[in-house]
């Protein structure tokens, strides 16, 4: 039977990376790893050399742990460095707080202290607001910090901030974990390797994202000091994250990571959304107060506007009670996507004034 395609391959959307479907380049990779029969869960030759092209960016003691998702690789990780009674100071933002349906209590037992960060992004004076009561046994004990490159709210710390939350949460005997969904447009906005705010920064540990650049599925939880984890091997496992086949994963990875795909992927992404930045900042009826530095554009709109939009074109209202949206471009976004939507965008203003 010949498979029928079920999707409009024209159908584009503004409203996350992981709509995008799975670059060329990563495809031909799973094929080349494909045929004959290689050892499971992870004892095989394509996950082996991963081990090389990790170190190749983050230096000798990087260790390398595929998993299939995000919330699976913050779940691991943050296991391996917490103990269940302990607690992860976060931004309220960040997506192990507001987007993971709770995983981090439920599967790894940690409570989350939040803190306000309007750009998303901690500092060592914001961190202070809940490292604290490190031996009072009726509060969950401050144990890691978290924080997220690029952030929930599209902005990028940069090597220097990420240093000074290192340093200081490692002087309170905190550990330093970082969400890198999307680590790579982060790397690609600063100019600057990705080993410049992770490695060299003094970060723990750290999530590698791959669905959000052009992998079919996986993610990698990254281990820079193995001082500061334990167990992740069987944690991964105990969390349903140890792929059977996992040459299928890593192979992906070696195809991102092994070549300059995840640069060349993250800077288009980038640039897709500076242009569409650049075509929308100036209409009358578009407020965008936050920072635009990575891939994603936050905008206030009216709600007539927004509703009428999102009949033509697929994005996300961030924030119900203010009218803020979130759009967001990906690897395979063209200048013609980009362009029809802002053509869209400047309609509906005009259609609603």
């Amino acid at each position: 039977m010949t498979q029928q395609q079920r999707h409009d391959p024209a159908f584009r959307a503004f409203a996350s990376d992981n709509y995008a479907g799975v670059h060329p380049e990563v495809l031909a990779a799973i094929a080349v790893a494909n045929g004959g029969h290689q050892v499971s869960y992870g004892e095989d030759a394509y996950t082996e050399h991963l081990q090389e092209v990790f170190r190749g960016h983050f230096g000798p003691t990087a260790e390398a742990f595929p998993v299939f998702n995000g919330t699976g690789a913050n779940v691991v990780a943050l296991q391996a460095m917490a103990d269940r009674r302990d607690a992860v100071v976060c931004a309220r933002t960040a997506h192990v707080n507001v987007d993971e349906g709770g995983a981090p209590e439920v599967m790894a037992g940690l409570k989350l202290h939040t803190v306000d960060a309007p750009d998303g992004k901690l500092t060592p004076e914001l961190i202070d607001r809940q490292a604290y009561g490190f031996d009072d046994e009726h509060r969950a004990r401050p144990a890691v910090v978290a924080i997220a490159q690029s952030t929930e709210v599209g902005t990028c710390y940069t090597p220097e901030e990420v240093r000074a939350v290192c340093e200081h949460a490692h002087g309170l005997g905190m550990k330093v974990y970082l969400d890198g969904a999307r680590l790579a447009n982060a790397a690609a906005s600063l100019g600057v390797p990705m080993r410049a705010f992770t490695t060299d920064a003094g970060v723990d540990a750290f999530s590698l994202g791959g669905t959000k650049n052009g992998l079919l599925l996986g993610e990698a939880v990254v281990v820079l000091n193995p001082d500061a984890v334990r167990g992740v091997r069987f944690l991964r496992k105990t969390s349903m994250q140890l792929a059977s086949k996992m040459r299928f994963v890593s192979v992906q990875f070696e195809a991102l990571l092994g070549t300059d795909l995840w640069l060349r992927n993250a800077t288009h992404s980038n640039a897709m959304t500076r242009r569409l930045f650049a075509a929308v900042r100036d209409l009358p009826g578009v407020r965008i107060d936050r920072p635009v530095q990575a891939n994603q554009i936050f905008a206030v709109l009216p709600p007539a506007v927004t509703a009428a939009l999102q009949k033509r074109f697929r994005f996300y209202t961030w924030d119900v009670l203010t009218g803020e949206v979130r759009w967001m471009t990906s690897f395979d976004t063209t200048e013609a996507d980009v362009d029809a939507f802002a053509a869209a965008i400047a309609e509906e203003l005009a259609a609603a004034a």
